[in-house]
């Protein structure tokens, strides 16, 4: 019985010959196995080989990586939460019930100059228009909320929030009680 000459490396590493259909009959007709010896030694063959194969298509595919940090969704959440506590009053769903032309989705944005995350973030530190400043140094003290004030770091995360739900449409916002 003659092997053809490819052989795969896992055959070797796994101490298996390679299953029937990489065997070449002999003229006579006598060199096929038995099936149920060739059924065994296929099985084993694949449970050598499936397991990197599977490795690879699993640690390759876009469902298993995931797209951001865990660090990052917590930053996401934190920032739905500002924007819940500060913010929904005015602009629920990335609307502006005070101001219609000045909504948080990208097309207004873009329009009003405000599309950037710095832009936002100034926006809502100093207040623009109708809109209050939340900073903790806002001035003219006309312009700043009367609110609470927010930090720096709070208002980074909320400018990001922003920029992220108007590129992406400004779906349904969920928290879960943050």
């Amino acid at each position: 019985m003659q092997l053809l000459s490819a052989t795969p490396s896992c055959a070797k590493s796994c101490s298996l010959s390679p299953p029937l259909f990489w065997q070449k009959m002999d003229r006579s007709g006598e060199g096929y196995k038995s099936v149920d010896k060739t059924q065994n030694e296929e099985r084993k063959f694949l449970k050598c080989f499936v397991p990197p194969l599977m490795a690879a298509i699993v640690a390759l595919s876009p469902l298993c990586n995931t797209p951001v940090s865990l660090g990052q969704t917590m930053d996401a959440r934190k920032g739905a939460t500002l924007f819940h506590r500060a913010c929904i009053g005015c602009h629920d769903g990335g609307g502006n019930i005070i101001q219609p032309g000045a909504t948080l989705f990208l097309k207004d944005l873009e329009r009003n100059g405000v599309d950037k995350e710095e832009e936002i973030y100034q926006v809502t530190y100093y207040g623009k228009g109708r809109m209050p400043g939340f900073g903790e140094n806002c001035t003219p003290r006309g312009q700043c909320t009367f609110g609470p004030r927010l930090q720096e770091d709070e208002i980074k995360l909320l400018a990001e929030f922003v920029k992220s739900q108007a590129d992406r449409g400004w779906p349904s916002i969920e928290t879960d009680g943050e």
